[in-house]
């Protein structure tokens, strides 16, 4: 699902739609609020993307209240089989500025709305805040259309700093960050420190949606919405409204299964979830293989001892 670090987000058309001839003049920002998917790519036995279960998905998708969706493959063709109020928002992320650039401006052209940019993370051990700070620099000052900075230690081993973050949420081009990190007081912060440049964070996952939602994160980029969209979406809105104990007694109920289509069993779990929901999973590709029979059963347990089977 998550193939190398390039992902693409799709959104509902807004007040966003406007950006290119109306927003930038005005000096506002891309307003990134809201719940998406990064949604997983159905494959053939074969391991080919298998077109027709992608569209099938896609239709079940843009009836749900999603602000917008995530893609890592078939860029263009998500883009086709979206509804005219859809607003496609890119991102990219390589190892070198340069390759990420060339990256970019690709998922510009296939119509990208924004870029969602992975730290580079290869050379680790150098990639200290100046590193970041100008890779990410020259890569919104060559982008034609907003970047998100996207923070997730649990694959690259590499956290993108606070200072750093703070620094960038300055550049005009640079519109908020996605953190995986799932550290509130993190989050807290950076809310904190960059509320006054209009820089929006979201949440990288729906296990800890409520609690950045309390620090001032306005979305969240949920990997769990593949398979539960709608409820994920109704406890943003939950969050949004006010209404916390609602959306605790939620929060409570989506976190063993967030964790096991996430940290603990992954992408074969997830991609097994959408089956019992009516989506299409599809096979993994190599080198991740199927649920062991105990594992699926246990996968199994971790939805149905919260009322989702």
């Amino acid at each position: 699902m998550f193939a190398t670090r390039s992902f693409t987000l799709l959104c509902r058309r807004s007040a966003a739609s406007t950006w290119r001839n109306k927003s930038q003049s005005a000096g506002k920002r891309l307003d990134i609020s809201g719940i998406y998917p990064p949604i997983a790519t159905p494959f053939t036995q074969s391991e080919d993307v298998d077109y027709q279960r992608l569209d099938d998905n896609l239709k079940k998708y843009c009836d749900l209240p999603f602000r917008g969706l995530v893609v890592v493959e078939v860029v263009k063709r998500v883009k086709q089989a979206l509804p005219k109020d859809k607003l496609l928002l890119a991102g990219s992320g390589c190892e070198s500025t340069r390759a990420t650039i060339q990256m970019s401006q690709r998922m510009a052209d296939a119509c990208a709305d924004c870029l969602l940019v992975a730290t580079p993370c290869f050379y680790r051990g150098r990639m200290d805040s100046r590193a970041l700070i100008n890779h990410y620099t020259k890569v919104a000052d060559s982008s034609s259309v907003p970047v998100v900075l996207y923070s997730v230690p649990a694959n690259t081993g590499l956290e993108l700093p606070v200072d750093a973050i703070i620094q960038l949420s300055q550049h005009p081009n640079i519109v908020g960050l996605k953190d995986s990190g799932g550290d509130i007081t993190r989050i807290a912060l950076l809310v904190q420190k960059t509320r006054s440049q209009d820089f929006q964070v979201l949440a990288g996952s729906a296990g800890f949606l409520v609690a950045a939602y309390a620090v001032g994160a306005v979305g969240g980029v949920c990997a769990l919405a593949n398979v539960l969209g709608q409820q994920v979406c109704d406890l943003a809105q939950l969050c949004v409204s006010g209404r916390w104990d609602e959306a605790r007694e939620l929060q409570y109920r989506l976190i063993e299964p967030n964790t096991a289509v996430t940290r603990q069993y992954g992408v074969p779990a997830l991609k097994q979830s959408m089956e019992w929901f009516g989506y299409h999973g599809g096979v993994c590709r190599s080198p991740l293989q199927p649920l062991s029979k105990a594992d699926l059963e246990q996968l199994q347990v971790k939805f149905s001892s919260n009322g989702w089977l």
